[in-house]
Parts: C-alpha cells; sequence; structure tokens
C-alpha cells in the first residue's frame, strides 16, 4: 500500500495512522522504570556508548510518576496541538521488556487502561530481551490491540556495532524480527546515520538487509553526541568527523530511494534536548532537515523505493 503524495513522496507515519484510525494519531511516551541487559551485565556493561542516563527516554514520562500522571501530563500538552486524535501508550526509556512477564502483564494493561481514546501499544526493546515467555505474552497483547514492537539495530556494520557496545549480534536481531512476524506482531527498526567508521555506502547497506527482512516501519535517526555520555567524552577528547547537513540530507534521500517502498517511514531524523547537545547544533532545526530531504527528493523528482531492488 503506497500513502505517498506529492508533498511527500515517502510513507509517512502520519497518512498511515490516518489511514488506518481515520483520525490524527500521537504516541504518547511513557516510562515504566526499565534498565537494559547492556547496562546490568546481561548482555553488556555501561550500554551503547551514545546513550543518555534515560535510556534515550529523553522525552518521556517522568519514571518516579505512576503511568496514570505522566500520561495526563503528557496528553494536556497534546491537546494543545490538537482537540481531537487517538493515541498510542508508548514505553520508549530503555528496554521496555527486561522484566519478569508478570510486571510486563501490568504495565502494558495499566497503559491501555488510561484513556478510552488508547488504541495501542509501542514497545520499544532490543533483541536480547526477547524470549518465548515474552514472545507469548506479545503475541496476547497483539490480539486485543494494535501492537507495535520497535527494535534496535543502529548498523549492521560489526565494527561499528563494536564500536557503540551494542553488545548482540545481526543473527540475533534478525531471528527476533522472524520471530516477531511469524507470530504477525508489527516491527518497527532503529538505525542510526553519522557513525564516523562508516561510509555513505555502509548506511545504505544496512537499509539493504533490512530490505530482506519483513519489517513495516524504519525510524531513521541522526546520530546525536550529548553530554554525559561515553561518546560525548571521546569527542569532547578527541573530535571526530560528523556529518553536515548536507550530507546527512543526501545519505537519508539515497536510504529512501533504496528502501522497500511499502515500509512505513516513522521519522528522518531525532530529537536530542538542546541543554544535552554537543554536536551537530544544527540537527535542532528538525523541519529544515526534514525539508532538505524532501526537497532533494522533489529536485530529482525521486521518491520512496524508486530504487529498490528485492
Amino acid at each position: 500500500m503506497s500513502l505517498m503524495t506529492k508533498e511527500k513522496p515517502y510513507n509517512t507515519l502520519n497518512a498511515f495512522y490516518r489511514n488506518k484510525f481515520g483520525k490524527k494519531v500521537f504516541k504518547i511516551s511513557l516510562n515504566g522504570d526499565f534498565t537494559c541487559p547492556n547496562k546490568d551485565g546481561k548482555s553488556g556493561y555501561g550500554g551503547c556508548i551514545y546513550c543518555s542516563e534515560l535510556g534515550s527516554g529523553d522525552f518521556a514520562g517522568n519514571k518516579k510518576l505512576p503511568l496514570k500522571d505522566q500520561f495526563a501530563q503528557i496528553k494536556t500538552l497534546m491537546l494543545n496541538k490538537w482537540n481531537d486524535g487517538l493515541y498510542i501508550a508508548y514505553f520508549q526509556a530503555n528496554t521496555n521488556t527486561y522484566d519478569e512477564v508478570g510486571r510486563l502483564r501490568y504495565l502494558y494493561e495499566t497503559a491501555l487502561s488510561l484513556d478510552d481514546k488508547i488504541i495501542g501499544l509501542s514497545i520499544g526493546t532490543r533483541c536480547d530481551a526477547l524470549n518465548d515467555e515474552i514472545y507469548d505474552l506479545l503475541s496476547e497483547f497483539n490480539e486485543k490491540t494494535y501492537l507495535q514492537i520497535e527494535l534496535g539495530l543502529q548498523s549492521i556494520n560489526e565494527e561499528t556495532s563494536d564500536f557503540i557496545n551494542r553488545s548482540h549480534t545481526l543473527k540475533c536481531f534478525d531471528d527476533a524480527v522472524e520471530e516477531l512476524r511469524r507470530r504477525n506482531i508489527e516491527v518497527v527498526v532503529h538505525i542510526i546515520n553519522g557513525f564516523h567508521l562508516e561510509s555513505k555506502e555502509d548506511m545504505l547497506d544496512t537499509v539493504r538487509h533490512l530490505n530482506k527482512l519483513d519489517i513495516q516501519g524504519i525510524k531513521i535517526h541522526l546520530l546525536h553526541i550529548m553530554k554525559n555520555t561515553k561518546l560525548g567524552n571521546m569527542y569532547l577528547k578527541d573530535p571526530f568527523k560528523i556529518l553536515t547537513l548536507e550530507e546527512y540530507a543526501d545519505i537519508t534521500a539515497a536510504q529512501i530511494e533504496i528502501l522497500n517502498p511499502s515500509i512505513i517511514i516513522h521519522r528522518l531524523t531525532g530529537d536530542a534536548p538542546r541543554e544535552s547537545l554537543i554536536a551537530p547544533l544544527w540537527s535542532l532545526k528538525k523541519f529544515v532537515v526534514m525539508n532538505e530531504i524532501d526537497k532533494l527528493l522533489r529536485g530529482r523528482n525521486s521518491r520512496q523505493g524508486i530504487n529498490y531492488t528485492k
């Protein structure tokens, strides 16, 4: 199914949700106070080197508050923009399947009960925090609500994986996608552009690999170098090359052009808190970044999947 328009020559998440649910859909980021197998020693220690103390949940709710209070606070902000919409409860910070099944069930059920306009769950996790018992639980929720599982991959490049301390293999990731899809659970994959070890072709290869898998969505992030992270400390001590806006737009446009045209693009860049960001500072102008990507595609009369090959 193509959701491309003249304005956006790729499948946007907003168009997907409107087509599926008939209304604007907001994701409300909740914090279930999870940790990560890459922090406590199950897979590794210290976490990925770019990850903030909040575990990529800088815009999620306050973990010290009950879920209902987190939801109410963020919903109020959403209502300032749109007075009519539906909601997806989004467990974002750290690894949101990394706990006992009983607690996971409680949190997911609680989230779904917070508002009668909540139509689904989005759960961010890692492949090494999934097992048969958790797959069964996710299958259970997939039968009673709209469910997305967001899996971090970042890159297929092994040198990059070692550098960022990802602490799981590509096979682990591929196996998780296969098992989730065997259970008909929707998969959204996170990748990151801008690791200084990678060429443009390396970043395109990550998308080519995803084209071989049965995924339904992708989030393309820019590498943010942030304060109080291992990567940030490394950069401040010995700065390495980071992408310019023009380079990032060129790479991302090329990824869109080779991306399977059935995949929904959930994002084309990322957010970092202004007070925490070291570089690249041009990323603070999110809409400028997105417009640069769109301008490139329009300028060459291009679209998602124009260079896709099976």
